[in-house]
């Protein structure tokens, strides 16, 4: 199906008209010319497919959350084009934006997609027509001549943004974001901080960092018990484990802070907010390129060329990236471990330890009670100084690439020992085979950053049902790097010593079990008489 240049008429008279009738999808075109017309999207169908696909994305995302009335604007930027929300019963306002773009042109187009609500978006002297929300993508665009911007985005290289709140750590990346949407969009930034566990040593001179880097201020959050309570221990009690090792320490700390998983995050929760995604925009190509950029801007940043990890680190664990690691025959370095003592340089003797659950979660250590964040801090110190939690892993990220990492998780080591190791008592085997495939996809989703999805949540309200009997203690050996279970009790225990014994039979007679081995086998005595003639 070829969509005649300009117009919608094939649309309406091709499946698609349903989905996109006149009144409420609007083309515009760009003065540079109608690429459209010129033959740049000769399969109409597989166009009408990437607009709808951004339709569907943008309406899930506003128009499910507030009683919006939608028209749907479509704008062309050269081969690239940008779908937006706009909300009919108020005029001017501009709801959300998408795009649909030629691989060829994403950093061209990419670079201004960023602003929204009344500013500049992308194009070429594009004016939207058929609309009556002209004053809300008025002329949305600015020459494509480098350096020149419109006179609505002046102050900046990229637009005009009045303030901007930047997730920050104080590492590399984030230090050089500073000066950097200063120079671009001409913004007030205000650094925030969530305190997730990440050490005194982190947050020691944040703020001085921080204001030395460009930004106007520096807001630091304690959110370690909120970070552990409300996310890392529903993941534990899931069992949700990445590709059979990563704990996802990184994705489960993305929601509390608030890639990818960043912005479905905002998504979820407000999707009105206007999302600024330097990594996909600027011109620096790596880390070493960052360095440079930092240096030029007179950025303080904690690497040097010669020896650069990619850390993230809080109470969960600590992951490396980066540097040697790059290469997945190099063997990490001995001095890049800070959580974890090497198991070789672990303590002779073994360390016994027992961990109390109640209903799936942690509560005490050694008959200690503790709040969330105090008892994995216990734990960190305890598995740390046995060297117990290192993994190294290449693993599928998101985007369908490989990547290498190694983690240091030596609490949350220890606490998925105890926990899987109760559920051998308490849970019957049927119910443990759907909580381990259920485990897998809700892995995933945390792993993708779709910590707010309903189908997550939905897991999350099966899982606490049930291990609603997850109850009891897990007594644990901690010894150079290994965990071994030695003990484990609970009042609502499964086994029966006096059914199990070998020696007992007053439950059931031996005998029995004749005519279950009988029924048991009879598909593999069909299948042997089958081939037999029989």
């Amino acid at each position: 199906m070829d969509l005649e240049p300009g117009t919608m008429d094939s649309v309406r008279s091709g499946p698609y008209g349903q989905i996109f009738r006149p009144d409420n999808f609007v083309f515009g075109q760009s003065s540079a010319g109608n690429y459209w017309a010129n033959g740049h999207y000769t399969k109409g169908a597989e166009l009408i497919d990437s607009i709808h696909l951004s339709y569907c994305l943008l309406v899930s995302s506003v128009a499910s959350r507030k009683h919006y009335t939608v028209d749907v604007v479509v704008a062309w930027y050269t081969v690239n084009l940008v779908v937006f929300l706009v909300d009919k019963k108020l005029p001017g306002s501009l709801l959300y934006h998408d795009k649909v773009s030629c691989p060829t042109k994403f950093q061209e187009f990419g670079a201004r997609t960023s602003e929204l609500h009344g500013h500049v978006v992308a194009g070429n002297n594009c004016n939207v027509v058929r609309t009556r929300n002209r004053q809300a993508i008025k002329a949305v665009l600015s020459s494509e001549k480098e350096g020149k911007v419109s006179p609505a985005t002046n102050g900046g290289l990229r637009g005009k943004l009045k303030k901007v709140v930047l997730a920050y750590s104080g590492g590399l990346d984030t230090s050089v974001i500073v000066p950097w949407l200063r120079e671009n969009y001409g913004c007030e930034v205000v650094c925030f901080t969530a305190d997730v566990g990440q050490g005194i040593k982190e947050l020691e001179g944040l703020e001085e960092k921080a204001k030395a880097s460009g930004a106007c201020q520096l807001v630091v959050k304690d959110l370690q018990e909120e970070f552990v309570r409300d996310f890392i221990f529903p993941c534990l009690r899931a069992g949700a484990i990445y590709e059979r090792k990563y704990l996802l320490g990184t994705s489960m700390a993305r929601p509390v802070i608030a890639k990818v998983r960043f912005e479905l995050t905002f998504f979820a929760l407000n999707p009105e907010l206007n999302v600024v995604a330097p990594w996909r925009e600027w011109d620096i190509q790596g880390r070493e390129d960052a360095i440079e950029y930092a240096k030029k801007h007179n950025v303080p940043v904690p690497v040097t060329k010669k020896s650069i990890y990619s850390r993230d680190r809080n109470l969960w664990h600590l992951s490396h990236e980066g540097d040697i690691l790059e290469d997945p025959a190099n063997e990490p370095k001995k001095d890049m471990y800070m959580m974890s003592v090497d198991p070789e340089d672990a303590p002779d003797k073994p360390e016994y330890i027992e961990i109390g659950i109640v209903s799936g979660l942690p509560v005490s250590v050694n008959g200690k009670e503790l709040s969330p964040a105090s008892l994995l801090a216990e734990l960190n110190e305890i598995g740390g100084r046995h060297g117990i939690g290192r993994i190294d892993m290449v693993e599928n990220r998101l985007v369908g690439m490989k990547s290498r990492g190694v983690y240091e998780t030596p609490g949350g080591t220890i606490l998925f020992a105890a926990a899987r190791e109760l559920e051998s008592l308490t849970l019957d085997r049927e119910t443990m085979q759907v909580k381990d495939s259920i485990a897998l996809k809700y892995a995933e989703l945390v792993y993708a950053g779709r910590w707010f999805d309903p189908l997550r949540e939905s897991m999350d309200a099966f899982m606490e049902k049930i291990t609603e009997t997850t109850t009891g203690s897990v007594t644990l050996k901690l010894y150079k790097g290994s965990v071994s279970v030695t003990g484990r009790k609970s009042p609502y225990s499964l086994y029966r010593e006096d059914i199990s014994s070998f020696e007992s039979g007053h439950i059931y007679n031996q005998a029995d079990a004749a005519g279950f081995i009988k029924l048991y086998g009879l598909p593999m005595r069909v299948r042997a008489m089958l081939e037999k003639g029989i």
